[in-house]
């Protein structure tokens, strides 16, 4: 996939995302894409991940530092960043459907758990935004901030901003979109340090570092993450959303879907495929990305690419 040009800023289009008239094409054309949700399977696997977790918190307990930290990273970061993404899948009410809104956001309290950091209930308020602006300035909080594009800029800058990329991701909102906190992220947050004070009285101090480890390595330097980079970043001029088809969806509930999942944000991830299936002429003429661990290679060695590889679009009447 060629690269565009080195940029010193985002790439500024003045047209609307492409996937709201795809996806009236696609549903004019397929309108039995309409009954391909929701996915209640989600309850199940994630419940299972959450319990798989607190049987690791204990299995850690007693071993020596340096597997603690072994562990985390070829297990725990995974495991973490996997359910991050099935909090993605709550967010869009994929478990409980549309109608048991509530139901989702105290589910995604419960996936929340093993993270060890509250941002099921924030990362809902934030990703609706991401969905309908995508690439707005101040509204799509996905995009970087200028600070970000402007400072992470060499080879060795762009390694720590990968490395320390949950980092950004957390507290990017407070300055590109801040919102008034709601009663639920209070209740997120408690139940969330409840959790870790908990963990860290009954299994001690190395299972309450694994578990903030690997939620740190899982959303950094993990072949993983490289979905944060291949979702949207301009690796083809013209082009801001790529899907990937490889192995590592198994873990992801899909999320490498990615064109199909923005044109159709209703229909849960385990569908994405069929999706793709039913409107094949539609998706397999766009470009995709192959790898995600050479996602992360290409951007952080590549000049030409940084946080500014972006496409961005002004508010309206702005």
């Amino acid at each position: 996939m060629q690269n565009h040009a080195s940029q010193k800023d985002f790439e500024w289009v003045y047209t609307d995302q492409p996937h709201k008239d795809r996806r009236r094409e696609i549903l004019a054309k397929y309108p039995e894409i309409k009954s391909l949700m929701p996915d209640p399977n989600l309850i199940w696997i994630i419940t299972l991940m959450v319990l798989v977790q607190l049987a690791s918190f204990c299995l850690v307990k007693d071993v020596d530092w340096k597997w603690v930290i072994f562990w985390s990273y070829v297990f725990g970061s995974s495991i973490n960043h996997s359910m991050s993404l099935g909090i993605h899948e709550i967010s869009h009410n994929f478990p409980f459907g549309h109608h048991r809104a509530l139901w989702n956001r105290w589910f995604g309290i419960f996936a929340n758990l093993p993270i060890g950091v509250p941002f099921s209930v924030p990362y809902k308020k934030y990703h609706r935004d991401h969905h309908r602006c995508l690439g707005v300035g101040g509204l799509d909080v996905d995009i970087p901030t200028d600070l970000e594009g402007w400072f992470f800029c060499t080879t060795f800058r762009k390694l720590v901003w990968v490395i320390f990329q949950p980092l950004f991701v957390i507290f990017r909102p407070l300055f590109i979109n801040p919102k008034p906190i709601t009663y639920l992220e209070i209740i997120n947050a408690v139940a969330q340090i409840t959790f870790d004070i908990i963990i860290y009285y009954v299994w001690g101090i190395k299972s309450l570092v694994y578990m903030l480890a690997a939620s740190l390595l899982g959303m950094g330097l993990n072949p993983i993450s490289g979905h944060f980079i291949a979702e949207h970043y301009m690796f083809l001029k013209g082009h801001e959303t790529y899907s990937y088809y490889g192995p590592l969806n198994l873990l992801t509930f899909n999320v490498g879907y990615h064109n199909e999942h923005h044109d159709f944000p209703n229909i849960p991830g385990k569908n994405l495929p069929l999706v793709r299936k039913i409107a094949a002429e539609y998706y397999d003429k766009l470009p995709h990305h192959d790898s995600w661990g050479k996602i992360l290679y290409d951007f952080v060695m590549d000049d030409t690419l940084s946080p500014y590889s972006r496409v961005k679009r002004l508010q309206g009447g702005k």
